[in-house]
């Protein structure tokens, strides 16, 4: 062989020829060929896989679409260039295979899952995608929510978690789609009641990524309107703990869906936020996202319902109305506060009770931008408004 040759992946050539794959066809075995190869094979008589031997129960045979893709950057790159790029594609394919196979040790499989954690970060952008050409997203998501005995090994579970956010940004979000399947579903809301507080962050990053591309919008639509996961997702809120952060992000990437505000809604997302941000004082980064969520919700009569039924609603929201260091909150607020305040009159009341007023004043006094100030002097004339016709209707 000359230099050329003796740098072909091994996964690239075709077990008959030993030659580079031309046109990479797959049967019914799994086992990949060149088609003028195999075709030869079958029309001398053979009936079974010449890797395997085993019998052909079907002689149809598949385009390796994915093969063929990740050969034909492989040639482009020129790999005279870069000998590695041989090696890697090989080192890769035996990973996958360590991963795929049931006679690997979960010890084995858990070395494989952290050097894909370090390669993700370290390799080129060729090397990145030779994860995703090799099906390496597919793979992983199924061995974590599939049926695979090592979805029961909760140090696997976080590995593998760990890995398919970092191949997530290398390419399509379609492959997500495979948690639409009943069991898998079943299979993430178990690991988000059950798993570790890392498991959990995980699952709330999954829930932003099914948020983020019209490709999972169907999937994004099932997590939101799962009652058993607002509730999970709800407690965890409630639960003052390290994945609440998370948590808050995941609900508002649920909210991105119109569909979806009615169940976080029934699931008690309104009474979690705001114990959530009636302690703003321990989160300062978060509070801001968790009324942008509450101004969302409220556009639905249930969600002011909700809202003005909390016996700390109005007052928390009334809190935050001026906040010299975060604008958003206060913006936030005071949109919230219009919505509940010219829809029950008991809000008005405890609004004013609270010092809404002196706050909006102190609010149109500063730095803040025009469109606060717009809807500061809003609230006031709402709440003037309202408070001179009350004594008239008694």
């Amino acid at each position: 062989m000359n230099e050329s040759q003796n740098t072909i992946p091994h996964l690239f050539r075709c077990p008959i020829s030993l030659d580079l794959l031309e046109d990479p066809v797959t049967l019914c075995t799994g086992q990949t060929y060149d088609r003028s190869n195999i075709e030869k094979w079958l029309a001398a008589g053979n009936l079974t896989c010449p890797v395997t031997m085993q019998k052909l129960h079907d002689l149809s045979i598949v385009p390796n679409h994915t093969l063929r893709h990740l050969i034909d950057q492989w040639l482009q790159l020129s790999p005279q260039s870069d000998p590695g790029n041989s090696a890697t594609i090989d080192s890769l394919a035996s990973m996958k295979h360590t991963l795929e196979s049931h006679d690997s040790s979960l010890e084995n499989k858990l070395q494989v899952l952290e050097k894909i954690s370090l390669l993700s970060d370290e390799y080129c952008s060729f090397k990145k995608s030779c994860f995703l050409q090799l099906d390496f997203l597919p793979l992983l998501l199924e061995l974590v929510f599939g049926t695979h005995e090592s979805k029961n090994h909760m140090n696997f579970i976080e590995l593998a978690l760990c890995c398919i956010l970092k191949l997530l940004p290398l390419g399509s979000l379609e492959p997500l789609n495979m948690i639409k399947d009943e069991s898998k579903l079943a299979t993430f809301l178990q690991l988000f009641e059950n798993g570790t507080s890392s498991v959990k962050t995980s699952l709330c990053h999954l829930i932003e990524s099914s948020s983020s591309s019209s490709q999972t919008e169907e999937l994004c639509a099932i997590l939101g309107n799962s009652h058993k996961l607002v509730h999970e997702i709800v407690q965890v809120i409630n639960q003052n703990c390290e994945v609440s952060e998370y948590a808050i992000k995941g609900i508002l990437a649920l909210c991105s869906l119109q569909y979806n505000k009615e169940s976080l809604v029934r699931g008690g997302a309104i009474d979690g936020l705001i114990k959530y941000i009636s302690s703003y004082s321990q989160r300062r980064n978060l509070a801001p996202q968790a009324i942008r969520i509450v101004e969302k919700l409220v556009e639905l009569e249930s969600a002011r319902e909700a809202l003005v039924n909390h016996p700390e609603g109005i007052k928390t929201l009334v809190n935050m109305v001026f906040m010299v260091s975060d604008q958003e909150c206060s913006e936030s607020a005071v949109e919230v506060l219009l919505f509940v305040c010219d829809d029950f009159g008991h809000a008005r009341e405890e609004a004013i009770e609270a010092g809404v007023l002196t706050r909006l004043l102190l609010l149109l006094q500063s730095q803040c931008s025009a469109t606060t100030k717009s809807k500061a002097r809003m609230l006031l004339k709402l709440l003037r408004s309202k408070w001179s016709e009350e004594p008239k209707q008694g």
